[in-house]
């Protein structure tokens, strides 16, 4: 199995911006030592709260500060960019960081109607654009004398360079919550990024999966293959007992979701998403967003991961609203005494 944690930093002052900034780097440096094998990183904008952005300027930061781990991106969202400045840009990252990129992509989150407003799209305009997007993107960074006609983008391309320094491209991942958008992707033979599921749920959603490219004609090399390149989410703390990990983890998780519920009824003034629910106490917050313990504990949570199908596990692992020292703690806690348990699988 593989494990890579997610960040994404929450700043609630505008003033406080690059220090978050620097701390995030040093997470991402922390993990690089510990012998994670992704750090993921994520685009907001226009929230007044996330402060690095863009992935793609925030991932070269990281590649040059770290030697050996994976930069994916989870998600880049394809609503805000044009395909060929995208695949130059990642083209480049790729080569920066000799080959340690992998491209997640979607059509970009409910999260903030700002994202969209700011952009000059719309939710509806990328969730259409998106196929044409990674099918340019593809192209861009694959073929010589480009010269692409779709239904939104027209371009023609001589050579693109520099090219990938992963070939034929980089990894291309798509992110898909729900089962229908999971199911598209197993039609097409393609790895996903997937959400926070109860084991109960992500087995279903594995084996469908699973199924689905069986019966659009993909041989069995071709689904182990997806599935060893598909990932899934949990958030996970660890800590020396069971009663520490849920008295400093479950407030700072709570806290985070509200404070996601409060700015997405703010941010949306279109109403055009749900608010997220934001859990009334301890007891409410759910074993399958939150995995919180020791570190046997909490092995025995992946290990129910990896016995229905999962392979990958994407970590949130630093609330905002934690203690810098105490997400590194458990970073180490987990890289030292639950990753090593699964690496031979």
């Amino acid at each position: 199995m593989r494990f890579g944690p997610f960040v994404l930093q929450i700043s609630p002052a505008p003033n406080l911006d690059s220090g978050i900034i620097d701390s995030t780097l040093k997470e991402a440096e922390l993990a690089d030592a510990l012998g994670y094998d992704v750090i993921w990183l994520t685009e907001h904008y226009f929230g007044g709260d996330t402060v690095y952005a863009d992935p793609v300027v925030f991932g070269a930061a990281v590649a040059a500060r770290t030697q050996r781990i994976k930069i994916g991106f989870a998600v880049v969202q394809m609503a805000f960019h044009h395909p060929v400045k995208l695949a130059a840009q990642t083209a480049l990252l790729d080569n920066l960081s000799h080959g340690r990129l992998i491209v997640g992509t979607g059509r970009g989150s409910a999260y903030n109607a700002y994202e969209y407003m700011g952009f000059g799209t719309t939710i509806e305009e990328g969730r259409r654009r998106l196929d044409e997007a990674e099918d340019l993107l593809l192209k861009s960074w694959t073929a010589d004398d480009l010269d692409f006609q779709g239904k939104y983008w027209r371009v023609q391309v001589p050579i693109m360079r520099p090219k990938t320094y992963q070939q034929p491209h980089p990894p291309l991942i798509r992110a898909c919550i729900s089962m229908e958008s999971m199911l598209e992707m197993a039609r097409r033979g393609r790895p996903v990024l997937t959400g926070v599921d109860s084991v109960e749920d992500t087995a279903h959603r594995l084996k469908l999966y699973q199924e689905t490219m069986y019966e659009a004609g993909f041989d069995e090399a071709h689904v182990k293959w997806c599935m060893s390149e598909t990932w899934v989410r949990r958030s996970v703390y660890v800590a020396e007992s069971n009663e520490q990990a849920l008295e400093e983890a479950v407030p700072a998780f709570q806290a985070e979701r509200a404070h996601i519920s409060e700015a997405r009824q703010k941010l949306n003034p279109t109403r055009y998403v749900d608010p997220i629910p934001t859990p009334p106490s301890i007891s409410s917050m759910p074993e399958h967003y939150l995995v919180a313990g020791t570190p046997g504990y909490v092995a025995e949570k992946i290990a129910e991961l990896r016995d229905v199908g999962a392979r990958n596990v994407l970590l949130g692992m630093s609330p905002s609203h934690m203690a810098r020292d105490r997400v590194q703690n458990s970073m180490k806690l987990f890289a030292e005494e639950v990753a090593p348990l699964f690496r031979e699988d």
